[in-house]
């Protein structure tokens, strides 16, 4: 259903390559994509790579991003990791979930967003929507995101979970708001346990 709805899903995120997206997703935190999208293009054309960023003043980073809300945790997560990948990997961000989950700033959500999207790794990323829709939808009871997770992981192969998610995450923005869902307009109210009809 969803495939057919969403069948362009995609990253709303700005990203050129895996550092530009890890920068992205981390400060996608308590934050709309598009007040990143707003961000990213000074962030990146001040610090290109993770060596940049590395070396930046805090106060500067926290200046250009202080309009995505905890400017100070995301910068110390942002100069943190991008120390992190220079130091321990070269300047390249790594592919093993183990890897890229010691970086600062970085935990499973945000690693399966890199792997999925810009690795054609395999990777379930669980944000709010994703949480909410796989609850309404009776896939599971868990609030956690990583045990949601790992409970939507055996329902979808491995090759299509990114795409599942981002399309879960587009319908949840667009039909199965948190507040109000639209439930007439909903492709999948046949199916959901949820559905006022």
């Amino acid at each position: 259903m969803l495939k057919e709805e969403y069948p362009d899903a995609v990253c709303e995120l700005d990203h050129d390559n895996a550092y530009e997206l890890l920068a992205a997703t981390i400060l996608s935190a308590q934050c709309t994509d598009a007040r990143v999208n707003m961000v990213t293009p000074a962030l990146f054309a001040r610090y290109p790579d993770p060596g940049e960023l590395a070396m930046a003043n805090p106060e500067e980073v926290e200046e250009i991003v202080r309009s995505t809300g905890f400017y100070r945790s995301k910068t110390k997560s942002l100069i943190g990791m991008a120390d992190a990948v220079t130091e321990r990997h070269g300047g390249e961000v790594p592919s093993a979930m183990a890897d890229l989950v010691k970086l600062p700033g970085v935990g499973r959500k945000t690693a399966n967003v890199v792997r999925s999207v810009v690795m054609d790794l395999a990777g379930l990323p669980v944000d709010t929507h994703v949480l909410r829709l796989s609850k309404r939808l009776d896939l599971t009871s868990e609030t956690d995101p990583v045990k949601v997770e790992y409970e939507l992981n055996p329902m979808v192969p491995a090759a299509e979970r990114g795409d599942f998610s981002l399309r879960l995450i587009l319908h949840g923005r667009r039909v199965c708001g948190a507040r109000k869902p639209r439930c007439g307009e909903c492709s999948l109210a046949w199916y959901c346990p949820s559905a006022e009809l």
